[in-house]
């Protein structure tokens, strides 16, 4: 969440971030809400040290006024229990209204509320030729027999699919590819849970917003993450953290589930959009003053990753009224799906600046004090998405896939042919 401070010094600064978000809020009343209840808690709390202040004379006093003495102290005790009750319900209405409240979009972030709004600021490489990159993924798959969706479906229900063969192997050295192109940036491998508590999910702001998105499993308390930034991020909760050793790096692998919950006839074809799918995700906690710099850091990370791949694909400054709530600014990588004939996103890096750490109470030993970190998620590789862009558009005019040359150590075929 944001410092709520912002809306006592800066209400202006506030009305403007949602504003270009999109949100509709009575600010007003908010602050409104915010000076009652810190009024009555600062009541209650004088009434307390006035019931305490008066216990202690009563020893002193005898007879008469020791009677009216007790009968004063009953009667500010009651005014007590009283204020801190109406003090306790006043917080939570402001808190319920609070935890809502979006990341401050950064300035340069992209203009604009929806997903076409996003600002295009580079391309890299050539698109195939559309005479030879004419079949899908799920075409491609059908030919060489590394995609079932029907027995998925048949298993599973819908937006699942079963890979095999030579895109087993693809997706495995994809794995390895990224830890290889990353450990030596001072990203250090992890393999995190995928079943969380509530307050992780909470810290980094998926809650209460998007719990819609997330499969939960009640009897246990705990649910599974949309994406490995959930059990990374909450890894350092309540730490304070040495400031010598930032920025800490990390990249995580971990399978991922998502309802996709509203997008219900959309990208139903194939493996786009599914409801579990792997995927390496980059994650950094650092200085306050270094995050712009690390945003860009992450971006360069993904791009040399793709570009890697031999993908072809655009860089965009997403617009603010897509943003996430956690995030204050967000690139997206689109690569080239010859399938749809249009650039898709495949990759996003976010600076959530100091949103999650506060809800998370991350900080760091400095000069000033413990301050909080700031942090930031960049994908890697999702998975599934990379082996679409990967096989469209090295597909050839036979039928067969070329393999990247940075994949070959990693299996043991330079391209996969149709099976005789």
């Amino acid at each position: 969440m944001i410092d709520v401070s912002i809306l006592r010094n800066s209400p202006d600064v506030l009305a403007t971030s949602l504003q270009r978000r999109g949100i509709s809020l009575d600010i007003e009343a908010l602050a409104e809400l915010d000076q009652k209840r810190r009024r009555v808690r600062s009541s209650a709390e004088d009434l307390r040290a006035e019931q305490k202040e008066a216990g202690k004379s009563i020893a002193q006093l005898e007879g008469d006024e020791k009677a009216a003495a007790i009968s004063r102290v009953a009667e500010v005790a009651e005014g007590y229990k009283n204020a801190l009750a109406e003090a306790d319900e006043l917080d939570a209405r402001f808190e319920a209204q609070w935890v809502l409240i979006p990341n401050l979009v950064d300035p340069t972030a992209a203009d604009g509320l929806e997903e076409e709004d996003a600002v295009e600021l580079t391309r890299w490489g050539r698109q195939p030729d559309p005479a030879v990159a004419v079949r899908d993924h799920v075409e491609l798959g059908e030919m060489h027999g590394f995609l079932d969706i029907e027995r998925a479906a048949k298993v599973s229900g819908s937006r699942f699919g079963y890979l095999l063969g030579p895109l087993v192997r693809l997706e495995f050295a994809l794995v390895q590819y990224a830890l290889d192109t990353l450990e030596p940036y001072g990203f250090v491998p992890v393999v995190t849970p995928v079943l969380v508590r509530s307050n992780a999910l909470y810290g980094t702001g998926f809650f209460p917003g998007d719990e819609d998105q997330v499969y939960s499993l009640p009897a246990d308390d705990l649910y599974l993450v949309g994406t490995s930034e959930v059990s990374l991020a909450a890894m350092h909760g309540d730490e304070i953290l040495d400031g010598d050793t930032l920025p800490l790096r990390y990249v995580g692998f971990s399978t991922c589930f998502r309802r996709e919950s509203g997008t219900y006839g959309k990208d139903t074809r194939g493996i786009f959009r599914v409801h579990q799918f792997d995927k390496i995700e980059m994650f950094s906690f650092c200085k306050p003053e270094d995050s712009p710099q690390t945003h860009d850091f992450l971006l360069a990370r993904e791009e040399e990753l793709v570009q890697g791949l031999e993908i072809p694909y655009r860089v965009v400054n997403v617009a603010a009224g897509d943003l996430g709530s956690s995030a204050a600014k967000k690139y997206d990588i689109e690569a080239w799906f010859p399938g749809q004939n249009r650039y898709r996103e495949i990759t996003s890096t976010s600076n959530t600046t100091d949103y999650q750490s506060r809800r998370l109470k991350i900080r760091y030993k400095s000069d000033k004090g413990n301050e909080l970190v700031h942090t930031l998620n960049g994908t890697a590789i999702a998975v599934g998405r990379w082996l679409i862009a990967l096989v469209e558009n090295l597909q050839q005019a036979d039928g067969s896939i070329v393999v990247p040359e940075v994949l070959h150590k990693y299996v043991n075929f330079d391209r996969i042919e149709l099976p005789a």
